[in-house]
C-alpha cells in the first residue's frame, strides 16, 4: 500500500470518527499532494509525498512557533496535535549519529572536498535517506562534516 492510499484510507476512518482535526490535516496534506501531481503531470512516488508531507509539517511548526510568541497557548496545542498527527505517516526519523554515517559515505562516495561539492553529497544522501530526515537538518550536518574552502 502506498502512503498516498495509507493517507486516504486514515481520511476516510477520520470521516467515519468525526474527527475533525485529523480530517482537515489530511484533506490539506492531500489536496497539496494532488496539486504537486497535476503539476508533475504524473503520481507521485512515496519519497516525492514524504517530501510533501515533511514541507507541510515544516509549515505547521512556523505556525506554531509564531502562536506561541502571540501567547495564543490553545491555537498552539492544536498545531502541535496536528504535527504529531501527520509525522506519523513518516518513516522513522534517523539519528543524527545514523544520519553523518550516511553523510559520511556519500562524501567518500563522490570524493568531495569542499563545500563546493555540497549538490553531489546532497543528492546522494536524500536518495539514501528517503523521508527519514528532513532536507534542513541533511543540509545543516552536511556543511559541519565538509571541509570549508
Amino acid at each position: 500500500m502506498s502512503v498516498k492510499e495509507i493517507l486516504e484510507s486514515a481520511l476516510k476512518q477520520a470521516m467515519k470518527d468525526q474527527d475533525e482535526m485529523k480530517r482537515n490535516s489530511l484533506r490539506l496534506a492531500l489536496s497539496t499532494l494532488k496539486l504537486a501531481e497535476v503539476d508533475a503531470g504524473k503520481p507521485l512516488d512515496d519519497l516525492a509525498i514524504f517530501a510533501i508531507l515533511q514541507k507541510e509539517i515544516k509549515t505547521k511548526e512556523e505556525t506554531l512557533a509564531e502562536a506561541l510568541k502571540a501567547g495564543r497557548d490553545v491555537m498552539a496545542q492544536s498545531m502541535q496535535t496536528e504535527i504529531n498527527f501527520l509525522k506519523g505517516f513518516l518513516p522513522k526519523e534517523l539519528s543524527d549519529n545514523e544520519l553523518a554515517e550516511i553523510i559520511k559515505a556519500a562524501i567518500s562516495e563522490t570524493g568531495a572536498a569542499s563545500i563546493k561539492d555540497m549538490g553531489r553529497v546532497m543528492k546522494i544522501v536524500i536518495e539514501k535517506v528517503a523521508g527519514r530526515a528532513s532536507n534542513d537538518r541533511i543540509s545543516k550536518l552536511v556543511r559541519e562534516l565538509l571541509p570549508a574552502q
